[in-house]
């Protein structure tokens, strides 16, 4: 049975082995020695395969400092190394091919590579020697590599190579440490310095690193820096070979060992510099001017680094033909020492100039330009107000804007508000009108004036106005007695005549409409029912209309005639109630009376009663009014109708309402900004205007009161101070101005606003469970400060990370599958907003299960008997663990290439009871089928030699002897001893038992004796018994069963684990610290 058989190929050195080997160790004149520890991570390749990682060290010797084209030397060398005697029954040899690649540092042109005599402690086979190689390992004077060995006898990578058996370099089991004191186990050796001869490149550095370039940097690869092949002795030759690299586990990525072991400084005469500056001697505020910096020699390499009072200004600047330039722009007035300081690279020196007076002041300040534009109707009708705009550029200029018609002022000049000043206008004539527009600047702004733009205006067009006329006549009438028909058109100003009709006959002439009302005194001749109608016959602009219903009147005889007489006073106020009387003759005369006011009917008709009707009026309208009353007499009595009298109506005499002002303002404004300023007249006046002042001084234009007796207007403060707003109201009929009491407005320059920011989130599409990812936020703008929550389904993950250059990753692993929103949300530093990321969905699954690999190690007899039944055994492994593997799968024997059985694997075992049939040597193999979780795997060939039992086979007897105790993880020695009949010598082989498992390969007997160095891994109590298989001519025979009492350990297993062989073989392999 193979097995790996180095437990360790480097241990940590003790002191004096240290002291002894830097003895031995010349070193380079003004040299500094550098020792790197690192950790080394190694797969040793046997029948299963091992990874370990140990410490090592490396030890450079070189000078601090050369100078570009200096011969120089420096000197590199492993630390030492050892291995034990013997580990869990193998017992080690040597280890040989021992093999250190180094890389031939940059910067640097090779001359030469030679082995330092005496600094090799422990070593023999070929003489170890150093050679220029390629990549691929072979000599090449043009190669990037320096290799240790002994005649480039390795186990991989070059001429030539194995990894069964020895060469090159070889670490003899001496059992000696480093100063040749025996150890009683371990073996100790160390590789020896080797002088590298160099010279030095350009100005920089020069590194010694050990080989990991290219496929050298890969895990187990055959370029590996450090390899060798260790041998032991277990069962017949062990070969592991062996391959190093600089990492702290095998998945882990290069470590410190594979970086520079030292640092060499290439380092050029310093040359002095001189730095001189030229700055202006004046300069305003705003306005870049340029800093130069000349340093001499013209040819030095560096950056200058201006400074203004002591403070750096912007960035240092590199120098380009010895002169450095910076645009700089002073903020602040007075006087700046302004100097450059020169830092030198490579060979030169810095230096710093004289400090130059820069004296900077503010600039005078200058109107700012600006131009105005005209927007005006092509068309508008007089008496229709449109709108004429102006705009000025730039939009924050503050001033007025007068508009004008044909060269004359329209209205008040306007207050520009954001680049824009309307004037509502009513054109009053018809024809071409060219409007212009004046823009008159506030302090810091030039006025400008729009170019004509015309304006065609012309009169309306007016459509007939829709009228409708109804009529009234008295219910009853005599014959002979005057009535009075009459007819009112609406709208009241409609002009024209109307004409009335009794049963659809015309009744006298038109009669001409006075104020919405015509009337026709009409005598009815004889009596009957009359249908009384009227229609309007409309002048230019009034439509047609008639009455949609007509009157009826019914007409009798008269019995008595009556007389009306009116009493009106001769004047009145409008407003005010007045008595009007008419009074009918005879008294007990019956009916009613119809007031009239200039023909209109006042109120409905009064009822007579003793002959007296009144009537109480208010006149709405001063003037001279006709009052008349006509009597419509009820049965038997005539109407009648009375004499117009006039009365005189004035309105009264009203003294004006004192009114209040009150003027509102914001207590503060910024500058540029607009505010509103507010004035409430009480009590409601029916109009008038208010004038606002600021500081005294009217803004804007006169501001008409609405119907809630408010007046408001815009305006913009363009300076920070306080300022008193007061409001004149202008009065109106009925009302008296007033002065508002004024307010005070404290006015600031506005305060700079927060930056706003924009967040987005990005996250990959999906993930593992257990598996790391990357979760990032992107802020906008790129330079916004500040931190970052990651959140996922809404519960903050980690802490906040801070936001650099524009950007916040946070590394989270999901410990369950599913859909998860991930969102972000962006915390800004001062001057910056806060913002947050849309949810981005990531789908998390577990990760699918990854098969383990496996190892199968079979077990036979050595020998067998045609036609006798032997059990063969097959062992699984987990490769990676060393454990046997759980109840599970099946093995297929095969005898060559035919198979000979199947068996299912129980704890990691299977067994096959086969019956060989014919004589000869057999070769055997085991394939395990794999099973959940575990890949499938085969085992390496064994051969039973196969006779044909005889009668005169020699019978055997077959004793088993073992410790009666032992311990766990210590190696013990099981023997069976076999004695054939008549003490005839006896051949064949011995397989040791566990219980039912068997213990390693089959054993030759030799001189009668088989012995096993055996390692138990769990504690209890161990049966363990012996099958003697015989050779030609020699019968089988068992022993009976010994038990072995093992403590310390785990107490469960019965076959352990193949990692204390082969982990604790390889438990040593680094180089030692």
């Amino acid at each position: 049975m193979q097995n790996s058989i180095v437990r360790r190929c480097v241990v940590p050195l003790t002191g004096t082995a240290l002291v002894a080997g830097t003895l031995l160790i010349g070193s380079p004149a003004n040299a500094v020695v550098n020792t790197t520890n690192f950790k080394n991570a190694c797969q040793a390749s046997a029948t299963i395969t091992v990874h370990k990682v140990a410490d090592t060290g490396m030890t450079v010797d070189a000078p601090a400092t050369v100078a570009p084209g200096e011969t120089f030397t420096y000197r590199i060398q492993p630390v030492g190394a050892s291995y034990p005697n013997s580990d869990s029954g193998a017992t080690t040899t040597n280890v040989s091919r021992l093999k250190v690649d180094y890389q031939i540092p940059a910067n640097a042109t090779f001359v030469s590579a030679s082995v330092v005599p005496g600094t090799a402690i422990n070593l023999d086979g070929v003489a170890p020697g150093v050679l220029r190689v390629n990549d691929s390992g072979n000599p090449d004077a043009a190669g990037n590599i320096l290799r240790l060995s002994g005649n480039n006898q390795t186990i991989s990578n070059g001429p030539s190579t194995s990894t069964n058996s020895e060469g090159g370099i070889r670490a003899p089991k001496l059992k000696k440490d480093l100063n040749g004191n025996g150890t009683g186990g371990d073996s100790w050796f160390r590789l020896p310095a080797v002088d590298v001869t160099m010279v030095a490149g350009s100005a920089g550095v020069i590194t010694p690193t050990v080989r990991t370039a290219g496929s050298a940097a890969n895990y187990n690869a055959n370029e590996s820096y450090y390899t060798f092949l260790p041998l032991a002795s277990f069962f017949g030759n062990q070969w592991a070979p062996t391959r190093c690299t600089p990492r702290d586990d095998k998945g882990a990525g290069l470590n410190a060992g594979a970086g520079p072991l030292a640092t060499i400084n290439v380092v050029a005469a310093q040359v002095s510099t001189a730095t001189t500056l030229a700055a202006p001697a004046a300069a305003e505020t705003g306005t870049p001017v340029t800093l130069t910096a000349n340093v001499a020699p013209n040819n030095a390499t560096g950056s200058v680094q201006f400074q203004d009072n002591g403070t750096d200004i912007g960035s240092p600047v590199p120098v380009a033909g010895g002169s450095a330039s910076l645009d700089h722009t002073f903020t602040s007035a007075g006087s700046h020492s302004v100097t450059a300081v020169f830092t030198g690279t490579g060979s030169f020196t810095g230096s710093t100039s004289a400090a130059s007076t820069v004296t900077v002041s503010d600039p005078t300040p200058v109107d700012v330009a600006t131009t105005l534009g005209l927007t005006v109707p092509q068309n508008a009708e007089t008496g229709t107000a449109v709108d004429l705009t102006a705009t000025v550029t730039p939009a924050n200029a503050a001033g007025t804007v007068q508009f004008k018609d044909n060269g004359n002022n329209i209205g008040s000049p306007v207050t520009v508000a954001s680049g824009a000043a309307t004037l509502s206008h009513s054109f009053t004539a018809a024809g071409a009108h060219a409007i212009t527009a004046d823009f008159t600047g506030a302090p810091g702004f030039t006025g400008s004036t729009a170019g004509a733009q015309n304006v065609t205006v012309a009169d309306p067009v007016v459509p007939d106005v829709e009228t409708t006329t109804t009529v009234s006549a008295p219910a009853n009438a005599a014959t002979g007695a005057e009535v009075t028909l009459t007819a009112n058109v609406a709208p009241q100003n409609a002009s024209g005549t109307v004409q009335f009709t009794a049963n659809g006959s015309n009744i006298g002439s038109p009669v001409t409409v006075s104020n919405g009302v015509a009337t026709l005194p009409h005598t009815f001749a004889t009596a009957g029912s009359y249908a009384v109608g009227a229609a309007f016959t409309g002048d230019a602009g009034f439509a047609a209309s008639t009455a949609a219903q007509t009157q009826n009147v019914t007409v009798t005889d008269p019995v008595t005639t009556t007389t009306t007489e009116l009493t009106v006073p001769q004047d009145a106020e409008t407003g005010a109630a007045v008595d009007l009387t008419a009074n009918v003759t005879p008294q007990n005369a019956v009916g009613s009376v119809q007031f009239r006011d200039n023909g209109t009917d006042i109120g409905q008709p009064v009822t007579v009663s003793n002959g007296v009707a009144t009537l109480s009026h208010q006149f709405t309208s001063a003037g001279s009014h006709s009052i008349t009353a006509t009597f419509t007499g009820g049965a038997g009595f005539a109407g009648s109708t009375a004499g117009a009298q006039t009365v005189t109506v004035t309105d009264p005499v009203v003294p004006d309402t004192e009114t209040t002002t009150t003027v509102t303002a914001p207590g503060t404004a910024e500058t540029g900004s607009s505010v509103t300023l507010s004035a409430a007249v009480a009590p409601v006046p029916t109009g008038g205007t208010v004038q606002f002042k600021v500081a005294g001084s009217d803004v804007g234009t006169l501001v008409n009161v609405d119907g809630t007796g408010h007046a408001s207007m815009p305006y913009t403060f363009n300076a920070e101070g306080s300022y008193a707003v007061t409001a004149v109201y202008s009065g109106t009929t009925g009302f008296a101005g007033s002065t508002a009491s004024a307010q005070n407005v404290a006015v600031s320059d506005p305060a700079p606003s927060d930056v706003e920011t924009a967040l987005g989130v990005t996250v990959p599409a999906t993930a593992e469970t257990g598996a790391a990812v990357d979760l990032s936020a992107a802020v906008t703008p790129a330079n916004a400060a500040g931190t970052v929550q990651f959140s996922v389904n809404g519960a903050p993950v980690g802490a906040p990370v801070t936001v650099s250059g524009g950007a916040a990753t946070y590394t989270h692993t999901f410990a369950a599958a599913g859909s998860f929103n991930v969102t972000a949300a962006f915390t800004g530093a001062v001057g910056f907003t806060d913002s947050a990321a849309s949810a981005q969905t990531i789908a998390v699954s577990d990760p699918t299960p990854v098969e383990a690999d496996t190892t199968t190690m079979l077990n036979v007899p050595g020998n067998a008997k045609t036609g006798e039944s032997e059990d063969l055994y097959a062992t699984v492994y987990n490769a990676a663990t060393a454990e046997v593997v759980p109840s599970g799968g099946t093995v297929e024997f095969f005898d060559g290439a035919t198979s000979i059985g199947t068996a299912p694997v129980v704890d990691g075992v299977a067994t096959l009871a086969h019956t060989f049939t014919a004589a000869g040597t057999h070769t055997l193999t085991a394939t395990f089928s794999g099973a959940t979780g575990f890949a499938g795997s085969t085992a390496g060939a064994k051969q039973v030699v196969v006779t044909v039992p005889t009668v005169a086979d020699v019978e055997t007897a077959t004793v088993v002897t073992v410790p009666a105790n032992a311990t766990a993880g210590t190696s013990v020695q099981l023997s069976a001893q076999v004695t054939g009949a008549g003490d005839v010598a006896v051949n064949g082989t011995v397989q040791f038992f566990d219980g039912a498992n068997p213990i390693g390969d089959a054993v030759p007997v030799v001189n009668g004796t088989a012995v096993l160095n055996h390692t138990f891994t769990t504690s209890g109590a161990h049966s363990i018994h012996a099958v003697f298989s015989g050779g030609q001519g020699i019968a089988n025979s068992t022993s009976g069963s010994q038990t072995v009492q093992v403590s310390g350990g785990n107490p469960s297993g019965s076959l352990g684990s193949l990692s204390g062989l082969f982990g604790g073989l390889l438990g040593g392999l680094k180089f030692g610290s």
